[in-house]
């Protein structure tokens, strides 16, 4: 029904290399037809911020369209100015030999020059006027057509329009502008689970996010989006809505399905109606994207995972909107970070992992955001995407890797950087200084308190969230900062004390209510990571009440912050983890105190005296921050930000 690309061997599911896949694609599109530029359309100025010149603009007058004076002062003609001096000054009469001006004005027939106020007497009462220096024609004049004169080329064709491009053509007597209509795409979300974000999900049921976020992203990019109703997983229905978007748009992005499961009919589909171009590209995220035109429009099947998804939209959808509206974005500006800690990548594939970034001393450091292909808010807080080629098995901690920004320098050294123990007060903080206007920032991620400290040795923070407990001193925190973060000097302030206690569904339905209890049969448990210091606390406490840990169904398994434990619980996954309570209100749950415990910040002293962390310790100093904190429950703010000890060089 529709003509067909030229054909090609088909691919499913297999690992082309990105280049390979791009240009292979480019390609298949160019003989198809699929990128030619978009028609153009007249639009008024005053609507064409931002949009791309479908053709040369030409000035339809000159500006200025006099000659105007540029300065206030007197017009005169140069000629009746020769001979004027210092020691022999000119008298002109007004006004048949002067006349006077404000900037702007026309300048008057018979007069060629202007003289500014500042050098100009007036004599006779006002009927004359002395000078000192002669000036030559067209002194302190703007002359007709001096910025634009008519008929000039104003913009060329391809040219993005700015805020000045606007006002030149205002200027130049241009009212309207040929531009080029924004590439229409069609967004078919796919899947028999999806309901709108209008809607309560029920279990099962997933909330349709991925095409605000593709139309986002498109928008952009400068094209003109429409998220179109889901389509249940039935290849009638999406053959139907296929049929349709491609009537309705230039392009047609289908979201989820593009996998080779049972359901994921995206790949056979473009087949059956075009051609297939590749199946499976060698990234991560983004693995199973289906690459195909139909009908001389490019179809292409999206990933359903978020950041999978908006892996695949940059790297294949943003160059054939660039491409129909004929201007390329510039190539992004890439620099070298290092990385907090190792990172493992598969070989053979691209990865585009999402990063914090922050510039701690003379590096630029770069901490990996929790990963997965369904980690949507990973998008959210990254700072930056690391690349990590596809020879590579993964970099060493401390080693340097290619990062794209996504913030300007500016706001990345503005950036505190927070690597250890998660805590809801950190997330309040960090919301408090992106509100106060001052620009600083705090960028948390949580890898426990022991990594935390770790990356104080390297230099890679500015200061760890810590809670460990020292099973032989029962002190908290210094032991661990002697051992682990030996070098530089360590300030240690108290950030506050904490409850810890577990975590169980509202109501406590099976009665939980010590440590000895999660060794019940049918009790089911989730742990935080190793190096945690609720896990440290957790091991110490189940040693001192002779627990033995392998009875305890869940153990092993393990979340990284006091939320993803709730979570678990809340979705009722497990009946029970340790935590805070601030974490349990979040989602709704009951909760049983057992311990209290010292929740500091380790800084390094060149840190804790300088700028960049101020904002932050006069925020913790504050009493209606420390309010703030006390309202969220098992916390106690007493002390708030005082520096409790230096360790290491003169601190002891």
């Amino acid at each position: 029904i529709m003509r067909k690309l030229p054909n090609r061997r088909r691919y499913y599911l297999q690992d082309i290399p990105l280049d390979e896949a791009l240009a292979r694609y480019r390609r298949a599109l160019l003989d198809a037809g699929a990128m030619g530029r978009s028609a153009g359309e007249r639009v008024p100025i005053r609507e064409a911020l931002g949009r791309i010149t479908a053709a040369p603009v030409w000035a339809a007058r000159s500006s200025p369209h006099y000659d105007a004076a540029a300065m206030d002062g007197i017009a005169v003609l140069a000629a009746d100015t020769v001979g004027a001096s210092e020691t022999s000054p000119l008298t002109l009469a007004v006004p048949e030999q002067a006349r006077w001006v404000d900037t702007g004005d026309p300048l008057p027939d018979g007069f060629d020059a202007v003289i500014m106020v500042e050098v100009v007497a007036e004599v006779g009462g006002g009927s004359a006027v002395e000078i000192r220096a002669a000036v030559a024609p067209y002194n302190h004049v703007r002359p007709l057509g001096e910025d634009i004169a008519a008929s000039e080329l104003l913009l060329p064709e391809n040219h993005r329009l700015r805020p000045a491009d606007l006002g030149a053509c205002a200027a130049a007597g241009v009212l309207a502008v040929e531009v080029r209509k924004p590439p229409s795409v069609g967004i078919i979300p796919t899947g028999s689970e999806l309901v709108e974000p209008e809607r309560e999900p029920k279990p099962g049921e997933v909330v349709e996010f991925n095409s605000i976020m593709l139309a986002g992203m498109l928008s952009e990019w400068g094209a003109a989006p429409v998220r179109l109703p889901p389509v249940a997983d039935d290849p009638r229905l999406l053959e139907s809505a296929l049929l349709d978007a491609l009537a309705r748009f230039d392009v047609v992005l289908i979201n989820a399905g593009s996998s080779a499961g049972a359901e994921d009919y995206t790949a056979p589909l473009i087949e059956k109606m075009g051609e297939l171009v590749a199946h499976g590209v060698a990234i991560r995220p983004g693995h199973p994207i289906a690459l195909g035109a139909v009908g001389g429009k490019p179809v292409i099947g999206i990933p359903g995972y978020p950041v999978s998804a908006a892996v695949a939209c940059e790297l294949f959808v943003q160059p054939i909107v660039e491409a129909m509206l004929g201007r390329r974005s510039p190539p992004f500006p890439t620099a070298r970070a290092t990385v907090t800690r190792r990172i493992q990548s598969p070989m053979g594939e691209d990865e585009f992992l999402r990063v914090r970034l922050g510039q701690v001393g003379e590096r630029l450091v770069a901490t990996p955001l929790q990963r997965g292909a369904g980690v949507i808010s990973s998008l959210v807080r990254a700072d930056g995407v690391a690349l990590i080629p596809r020879m590579s098995e993964g970099v060493e901690a401390g080693s340097e890797v290619s990062v794209r920004p996504l913030r300007h320098p500016d706001e990345i050294r503005r950036n505190i950087v927070a690597i250890g123990s998660h805590d809801m007060i950190l997330d309040l903080a960090a919301s408090r200084l992106s509100a106060d206007g001052r620009g600083a920032s705090l960028s948390s991620a949580n890898v426990g308190s022991l990594g935390g400290l770790l990356a104080i040795r390297r230099g890679a923070a500015h200061l760890a969230g810590t809670h460990l407990l020292d099973e032989r001193t029962g002190a908290y925190n210094v032991p661990y900062i002697r051992r682990y973060a030996r070098g530089a000097a360590t300030a240690l302030v108290r950030l506050a004390g904490r409850t810890q206690g577990l975590m169980v569904l509202r109501g406590n339905p099976l009665g939980i209510e010590t440590l000895a209890d999660l060794t019940r049969e049918g009790v089911r448990f989730v742990n935080r990571q190793r190096g945690s210091g609720t896990r440290v606390l957790l091991d110490y406490k189940l040693r001192e009440a002779g627990i033995d840990a392998d009875g305890i169904a869940g153990y092993a398994r393990e979340e990284y912050t006091h939320l993803g434990v709730a979570a678990a619980v809340s979705g009722g996954r497990v009946d029970a983890a340790l935590g805070i309570l601030p974490a349990a209100r979040a989602l709704g749950l009951g909760f049983i105190p057992l311990f209290d415990e010292e929740y500091d910040l380790a800084i390094p002293t060149e840190f804790y005296d300088g700028e960049l962390l101020r904002p932050l310790l006069e925020l913790i100093r504050s009493p209606d921050f420390q309010r703030e904190v006390e309202a969220l429950g098992g916390y106690d703010t007493r002390g708030m930000g005082r520096l409790k000890t230096v360790i290491g060089s003169d601190g002891g």
